[in-house]
Parts: C-alpha cells; sequence; structure tokens
C-alpha cells in the first residue's frame, strides 16, 4: 500500500519492546547519506585543498556536529553497530566481515533499523537505482557481519520515493573508499601532512587524492539534493551526511585514533514540520555522539519508542537522553590480521588499551599492502633511516599496551602521556582505564574470546597482496615528479 506523505495514523506497535507511540501530526522523510572511509575533510570543518560547496551548504542549512564518532574504524563492525544501534562487541559483529555464512543470527531482542523502521510504517529503500542523468549508481551496500532474517529493505530505487512515504532511506558513496578515481583538484604541494606521516612526494600525491574523492563525493551529493528538491520531496526530509567510520590513511582506517573513528554528520532539517529541540539551522554542535546514537534518535523522531535494551542514545526531540560524557571505539580482526584495541575519549583525553601490544602497527594486512602506498612508504623509508622518531613509532616491532593523549595540547596523538608525571595526566589515566574497564564488563564485550586461529584464517584477506618490490614507492613517486615537471 502506498503510504501518504503527511499522516496522522496511530504508529503501528513496535515488534519488540515498544508500546504504540502517539503520531505526530507529521512525519518527515529521512534520507541518510553514507560516505565510506571518511573522516571530517570538509571545508566547512576546516579543511582546505577540498572543494565541497553542496555539503558545506547543507551545513549552513542545519546542525553540524564536531564530536561525531563511529564505534569501530572499519565498514563492517561500524555499520553493523550503527545500523542495530548497538555496540559491534555486544552483538558479535566485531570481527571484521565475520559471520556471512556461518549462520550466525542477531540476539533476538537485536533488529537492523530498516525492520524498526518498517514496523513504524515506514518505506525503506537502499538506493542503487538512480535518475540516469546522474551517470552514477549507488553502492547499496549494507555490509553486516550477521545474517540477516527477513527483508532488509523494500526497494533500491530512487523512483519509489516520489509515491512510497513516508520513507526512510540511504544512499552509499564509494569515492572515498580506496581506490580513488576523481579529476585533479587538490595541489599535492599544498595538502596539509600530519607529523606522523613522511612529508614525501608519496604522500603528498595520496593526500591530495584523497581530497579530490572527497570533491567528488561532494557533486554527487549535490545531484541528489538537487534532485530531492525536483521530486518535491525537500520540503518533507530530513537529510543525514555522514561517514561509515573514519578516513582512508594509514594510522585512521582499522585503528582506534582520533582519524579512525572521527566522522562529519550533518543534519538538516526539512522546512514544512517543526524542527526538534537540538537542531536548527546554522547551528554547530560540540557534543559528543556516537554513531549508534542515530538508529534510536531516528525511531524517536519517527514517533517510535526505543527499544529496550538499545545502547544508543536519543539526542534529539522532546525525548533526548543526558549527553554522553564518553565515546568507546573498538577494533578487532580486520581480514587476516588479528588486533585487539579499545579506546575511550573525554572532552580533552583519549586512552587506548592494547590486548596485543606484542605486535607491530605495520603487521601484515593485504588489504593495506596492496591498496595504501604510504603503508609500503613507511616501511622503504625506514629501511633507508629517514624517518622521524614520530614516524617511527609506527615501524616499531612492538605497540605499546596503554596510550593516553590530551587532544587539547596534542591533537595528533603522538605524545604518549602514559609515562607522564602531571597530575592532570595521572588523574585522567586512572579515570579513563577504569572507565574503558567497566564499559567491557556493561557491554559485555565478545572481543574478550579470540576466534580459533583456523576460523580467523579463514575469514581473512580473498586476495594475497602482490609482492612488493623495494622502492616501488619511491618510484612512483620519481615518476609523478617527473611528469609534474614535463611540459603539459
Amino acid at each position: 500500500m502506498i503510504r501518504c506523505r503527511w499522516t496522522t495514523l496511530a504508529f503501528l506497535a513496535l515488534s519488540f519492546g515498544g508500546a504504540v507511540a502517539a503520531a505526530e501530526p507529521t512525519r518527515p522523510n529521512i534520507l541518510w547519506l553514507v560516505a565510506e572511509d571518511f573522516g571530517p575533510e570538509l571545508g566547512c570543518y576546516g579543511t582546505t585543498q577540498v572543494w565541497t560547496p553542496n555539503l558545506d551548504r547543507l551545513a549552513g542549512q542545519g546542525t553540524r556536529y564536531t564530536h561525531a564518532y563511529t564505534t569501530a574504524p572499519v565498514c563492517s563492525a561500524s555499520r553493523s553497530a550503527f545500523m542495530t544501534g548497538m555496540y559491534q562487541t555486544t552483538i558479535g559483529a566485531h570481527n571484521h566481515r565475520s559471520h556471512r555464512d556461518d549462520g550466525y543470527r542477531l540476539p533476538t531482542s537485536v533488529r537492523p533499523i530498516p525492520d524498526r523502521m518498517r514496523d513504524a510504517g515506514y518505506f525503506t529503500a537502499n538506493i542503487r537505482a538512480m535518475p540516469k542523468s546522474f551517470g552514477f549508481s549507488g553502492t547499496g551496500k549494507t555490509d553486516w557481519n550477521f545474517t540477516h532474517d527477513g527483508t532488509s529493505f523494500d526497494s533500491d530505487k530512487w523512483a519509489d520515493l516520489a509515491t512510497h512515504q513516508p520513507f526512510f532511506a540511504q544512499v552509499n558513496f564509494q569515492e572515498t573508499h580506496r581506490a580513488f578515481h576523481a579529476p585533479k583538484k587538490a595541489d599535492p604541494a599544498k595538502v596539509v601532512i600530519p607529523p606522523y606521516y613522511p612529508d614525501h612526494p608519496v604522500t603528498r600525491e595520496d593526500w591530495a587524492e584523497y581530497l579530490d574523492a572527497a570533491s567528488e563525493l561532494d557533486r554527487k551529493v549535490g545531484l541528489i539534493l538537487d534532485q530531492l528538491s525536483a521530486d518535491g520531496l525537500a520540503g518533507n526530509t530530513v537529510v543525514v551526511f555522514m561517514g561509515d567510520h573514519g578516513q582512508a590513511h594509514v594510522r585512521g582506517k582499522q585503528f582506534c585514533y582520533e582519524e579512525g573513528l572521527h566522522i562529519p554528520l550533518i543534519i538538516r532539517w526539512p522546512e514544512g514540520p517543526t524542527a526538534p529541540a537540538g537542531l536548527s539551522v546554522g547551528r554547530v554542535d560540540d557534543r559528543f555522539v556516537e554513531a549508534i546514537d542515530l538508529a534510536p534518535t531516528f525511531l524517536a523522531l519517527a514517533g517510535a519508542a526505543k527499544p529496550e535494551g538499545m545502547q544508543g542514545r536519543v539526542f534529539l526531540g522532546d525525548r533526548a537522553e543526558a549527553p554522553r560524557e564518553y565515546v568507546f571505539g573498538a577494533r578487532d580482526r580486520c581480514d587476516e590480521t588479528v588486533f585487539r584495541l579499545r579506546t575511550v575519549r573525554d572532552a580533552r583525553y583519549r586512552y587506548i588499551r592494547n590486548f596485543t601490544p606484542d605486535r607491530p602497527f605495520l603487521q601484515a594486512n593485504a588489504y593495506k599492502e596492496r591498496s595504501y602506498p604510504v603503508w609500503n612508504l613507511l616501511k622503504e623509508l625506514d629501511a633507508q633511516g629517514k624517518l622521524t622518531p614520530v614516524q617511527k613509532a609506527l615501524t616499531a616491532p612492538t605497540m605499546p599496551p596503554e596510550e593516553l593523549y590530551d587532544l587539547e595540547a596534542d591533537p595528533h596523538e603522538i605524545h604518549n602521556l602514559v609515562a607522564s608525571e602531571k597530575p592532570a595526566d595521572r588523574e585522567a589515566l586512572a579515570r579513563l582505564r577504569s572507565r574503558l574497564e567497566r564499559w567491557i564488563e556493561e557491554t559485555d564485550d565478545q572481543g574478550r574470546f579470540f576466534e580459533a586461529p583456523e576460523v580467523a584464517a579463514a575469514s581473512g584477506a580473498t586476495k594475497a597482496a602482490p609482492a612488493t618490490k623495494k622502492g616501488a614507492a619511491t618510484k612512483k613517486a620519481e615518476r609523478a615528479k617527473a611528469k609534474a615537471a614535463s611540459p603539459e
């Protein structure tokens, strides 16, 4: 049955733990725009050498969040979390691309948000089929670490949104996922390189390509926003833009530093219905938001009750819960590479606990070796004695069991304060260590139990990394330098 755009019918009862919610006079459509492997590298967040007028405009029309974090630094674990409103470590979805074909099911009380939105009377869509004029398709990515019983989404077609409302839809973008393919705009000589990476032509070229991918992402987002208006949907559709986890760089994706977990989050409320408390035009919101908070928040905005036991917090509207004082993150097996990292941060400090400190940061990983030129560059330059002490931390044979960073004084997280004698640092270390231990227990962290070695190996990389020739990254840089020096 086609649903009316603005319905005043009572909502359907939630299938788990939800009493029938009283209907609001109007219910907006909800559109999530999800970028893969993307940190807050947008103009509106202060990044230079990136061209993002559409997302910058969206931020000006809505609320931009400065402290939004995913709970995992890799796509499948992160998506399993924010699509259920649960920590991936609680629901057994913490190992990257696990449980795809072993029959594993979610706990009976846990369901993906499309199911819950459907129960609340929403049409659901994971868009692949875009208008032909766009010249591109959505990825339709779900990438969940569990087998889903039932229908994940009702449709994969943009055209269905005009006639099936209210809707909950998502569009996924792969531009900022490696390999990057985008028109060149950023000047490698002008991009800002973090100090933990070598200032080298390979690094600069790679960083510029990432920013160019962000610019291309912005172009495609602009097409969707324009189409939303052309279809007469902009006036009653909430638009959410976010990353599925942090940036696609060596110390970003798969690791628990800021760059692996920090994401952009922009929410624009439509002009029609009254905006909920916490949203306004041009607002910059510094509150902590975990990506798992999106599920209960948008269920609440749809008029549905928050399911019992859901770990995400409602952060908008009259049902908003207490703001978060801490945000948590976790990294477990990624492909064939086994780590167990846990982290917590507050307004000033980040604490990381490494349960596998005997393993090097550059532990063999076919995906990183195949797709990240700076990963291999670090090894080459280390062998040549050309890394700074800060950069050599990434090539050390082991990792520290604990890390503590003062993000106000050290936003790049390069000065480990675990041994600091300053009272403020000592207090932060004790407090965050204790808080993380409590979180592990309270959330029943399933990562306490490692997979059997043969299971991890069988779940690892599907392709072996090609042999890396010594100096390959350097040779690539020399070719790029020669090309840049030659006349066009």
